[in-house]
């Protein structure tokens, strides 16, 4: 299959772009589950925008913006990208707008809410599942818009490169080999411009609140194509995932219980039923996340306590119905009425602020090759996300990403000669015992990862994750070679090499920064402040 343009994840940033390049070309989106098996579908509490003067916050700017975002990335912003994407953020909300997504209104203005780290109200919102109003826009959008193809349950193996291929020429796409899951067969999808906005890796580890998707597909296939890739370390922990042992499956595991309502009054507790983050942040439980997390881990180790508490109760009743209506129906399903008590809560993987190094368009080091959304390190984000920032970025680098394509490297201006590619050679079908040994270092890898690389890390906890994920490198590898491939291998073997990247880069930072915690260089060390950028070669 041959297009314009390959677009591989349907989230706000894949589906963006795919709309608007789809009047430019012919564009294939592919995803590997369903169109709305997103990280952006399931985004609760909104996307941060500075709106026109008479549609925002009063007092509030971009430059508040900009000063938020640099206070949050702990030093490692790029303060030139910020100001971008900041100040473009009105028009990529228009844009949403136009694209059917609907955010709740007071009258003729926003209803604004707040989140940590910001110092006004600025993130438009759908009540509490804003990202799944974005997303269901976005897909009945692109499903009505001609020159768009979208091919769900097709999983990206591979790019395909000059340099994959011994051609002694620029390193560029081609394309990528991608499985059919129906058919079990892989296909060949010729592009030379391949825009990667597969989201993150959350599924790296054991808590997190991201979807089964999430397994870091677009950051191991740039890193294996020679792509750069910078600040693996940088994971961010929401603070307030649902905590029930008595609820079972992943649903009640992974359930996001949003950093919104502590932006409308609700306060962390612990199990005496004190505040504790203000203790370390004056902000309290409206710190930036990675202070409140750290807050929370110190808080339960010192205390023995499984989790800390999320009051909303002293809101007026009706409130949290009203407001947050998923949030509460979800929690009334496992038995607990957030208007009269306190919500268990422990943090979880979330956000990766690392990953395929791009500048403010979404160019990586491979001409042709593009990565926007949360699988990109733009800059904007450094050493901690501000929350609701990532819908953001997402959709200005879409629009950016498309602007730059059309001005450097068009369809009708950019005809290359590309060399055959070989087609792909199917090893043989998996034995059933040896799928159960896939499962096992599944749960492996995502448990030491959980154990040995979390909110708080040491280097003899490094030095351990990298001893075993060495291991499983080796398993997987053979796994990989020497059989038929399968979702489950794929993933599996995706996770090891971004689990190797999260270690080796934390590794190489030796101090203590924004989301890097270890108790070896408990200090902030000004030799650091850069990215942590490494290649293979």
């Amino acid at each position: 299959m041959t297009s314009d343009f390959l677009v591989l994840g349907t989230g706000i940033a894949g589906l963006s772009f795919a709309i608007r390049a789809a009047k430019h070309g012919s564009v294939t989106v592919i995803t590997k589950g369903k169109a709305l098996d997103s990280n952006t579908a399931w985004a609760q509490g909104g996307i941060a925008s500075v709106l026109p003067e008479s549609l925002r916050d009063p007092g509030d700017s971009c430059e508040l913006h900009v000063a938020d975002t640099l206070d949050a990335g702990a030093g490692l912003c790029n303060e030139d990208v910020v100001r971008t994407i900041v100040a473009e953020g009105a028009a990529s909300i228009d844009d949403l707008v136009r694209y059917g997504s609907e955010f709740d209104k007071e009258g003729e203005r926003y209803q604004l809410g707040k989140e940590g780290g910001h110092s006004k109200r600025r993130i438009l919102h759908a009540r509490d599942t804003t990202g799944h109003e974005i997303a269901t826009s976005l897909l009945e959008t692109a499903r009505q818009t001609p020159n768009l193809k979208i091919l769900e349950d097709h999983f990206a193996i591979d790019l395909i490169t000059t340099g994959k291929l011994g051609v002694v020429t620029e390193d560029r796409v081609l394309g990528a080999y991608v499985l059919d899951r129906q058919s079990g067969e892989v296909r060949i999808f010729r592009s030379d411009r391949i825009i990667l906005s597969t989201g993150g890796c959350g599924k790296v580890y054991l808590y997190t609140t991201n979807p089964d998707s999430s397994t870091g597909d677009g950051v191991a296939m740039a890193w294996r194509a020679g792509a750069q890739v910078a600040n693996m370390e940088f994971i961010q922990f929401h603070p307030t995932c649902f905590y029930n042992p008595a609820a079972t499956g992943p649903e009640a595991r992974s359930f996001l219980v949003s950093e919104a309502l502590r932006g409308e009054g609700a306060v962390l507790l612990n199990a005496a039923g004190e505040e504790f983050v203000n203790q370390v942040d004056p902000r309290g439980s409206l710190a930036p996340r990675d202070i409140v997390a750290r807050a929370i881990d110190r808080e339960l180790k010192k205390t023995g306590a499984p989790c800390v508490y999320l009051d909303v109760t002293k809101k007026p009743k009706g409130f949290m119905k009203k407001r947050f209506p998923f949030i509460y129906e979800k929690l009334r399903s496992f038995g607990l009425d957030a208007e009269t008590q306190p919500i268990p809560v422990v943090p979880a993987a979330h956000y990766q602020c690392g990953g395929v190094v791009t500048d403010v368009n979404g160019v990586t080091s491979i001409r042709g090759l593009f990565a926007i959304g949360e699988v990109a390190c733009t800059g904007l984000h450094g050493a901690n996300r501000l929350a609701s920032n990532s819908l953001l970025e997402g959709n200005v680098l879409a629009r950016r990403a498309l602007d730059h394509i059309l001005g450097h490297y068009a369809p009708e201006r950019n005809a290359l000669h590309a060399p055959d590619i070989p087609a792909w050679e199917h090893g043989d079908t998996n034995a059933p015992d040896e799928l159960v040994v896939i499962y096992h270092n599944w749960d492996e890898l995502r448990r030491l990862m959980w154990d040995y690389v979390s909110i708080v890390r040491t280097d003899n906890r490094l030095r351990r994750a990298a001893t075993r994920l060495r291991n499983l490198k080796k398993e997987v590898r053979e796994f990989y070679w020497g059989h038929r491939v399968n979702a489950d291998v794929l993933e599996l073997r995706n996770l090891v090499a971004v689990a190797s990247l999260v270690v080796d880069c934390a590794i190489r930072r030796r101090e203590s920064r924004g989301l890097h915690h270890t108790l070896d260089y408990p200090q902030t060390d000004p030799r650091f402040q850069r990215d942590t950028v490494i290649r293979r070669f």
